[in-house]
């Protein structure tokens, strides 16, 4: 997954042409010279996010290898919410899929890194979904009809990312998404839409728990629940296919995958063992 080990030189004081744009000023070290011997140390920052995502990677393997899937079916989101700017910078050189939760700062970051798709994975209320169809490749959180409305309104040929329906699985009232039975009942005029923008499947979150094995309920359902809605007359008259499956993040993704997510959205296990002065410590924990 390295890019490589011939890495270029920057001034350590200056801040990098991408990060000056929108006022975001930050001291980005691609490499350093070592004063005493004159030469190229490896950077440590893009080593250890490399060695993370491999990490990541060869568990996804293993799980879909159980559950027996290609593990070509899965895809990392790299959650970049709570990420310094330059491991996000070190991490566009290795991975081409990042998740940010506002709607605002995914804008920001997608001008920044306009190589990278950018998925929003956080809430979208309807104010700023000019924004989000502006710059998402995929919008993972549409949790409402009204929601769905307001994007069709504003997407365009041109502009008009992938949707993704939140379902709100576990029943729990701090969460956000459509009801199982909610989605069902409005199945056929949600699929409508399709016509406009393009639906192509589900999100969930599943209870915390300090145990993975806890979430495995939730994603199941959610699988059955997509098998439910991939056969309803509806979905094949409006050619809407619900081809992923968004679930599972840090502390959960083993299970999500063994029960068929296609999309889990890591933030933590990518960027663990990195620290705010960009250099690297023993562990990071936290979920996303």
């Amino acid at each position: 997954m390295c890019v490589g080990s011939t890495y270029a030189s920057y001034d350590s004081t200056k801040p990098s042409k991408l990060s000056s744009v929108f006022g975001i000023c930050v001291q980005t070290r691609i490499t350093a010279r070592d004063p005493q011997e004159g030469s190229f140390v490896t950077n440590s920052v893009r080593d250890q996010l490399d060695r993370n995502l491999s990490e990541i990677s060869s568990e996804i393997r293993s799980a879909c290898e159980r559950s027996g899937r290609s593990q070509h079916e899965v895809r990392i989101v790299a959650v970049t919410k709570y990420a310094e700017w330059p491991w996000v910078e070190e991490l566009s050189q290795l991975h081409t899929v990042f998740g940010e939760n506002r709607p605002q700062q995914l804008a920001e970051r997608q001008l920044l890194l306009p190589d990278i798709q950018w998925h929003l994975i956080g809430q979208l209320q309807k104010n700023k979904v000019r924004i989000a169809v502006r710059h998402a490749s995929c919008i993972h959180s549409v949790d409402s009809v009204r929601l769905l409305e307001r994007i069709a309104e504003v997407a365009s040929a041109e502009q008009s990312p992938r949707i993704l329906l939140q379902i709100n699985i576990t029943g729990e009232e701090s969460k956000s998404g459509f009801a199982p039975e909610e989605l069902r009942e409005q199945w056929e005029r949600i699929c409508s839409f399709n016509k406009v923008i393009s639906i192509c499947g589900l999100m969930t979150m599943a209870e915390e728990s300090s145990n993975p094995e806890d979430a495995r309920p939730a994603f199941r359902q959610l699988r059955l629940l997509r098998d439910e809605l991939s056969e309803h007359p509806a979905s094949t008259h409006n050619q809407l296919n619900l081809t992923e499956l968004s679930m599972g993040m840090s502390g959960d993704f083993i299970p999500a995958v063994e029960e068929g997510a296609t999309l889990v959205r890591i933030g933590s296990r990518i960027f663990a063992g990195l620290t705010a002065d960009h250099s690297p410590q023993d562990s990071m924990a936290g979920n996303g």
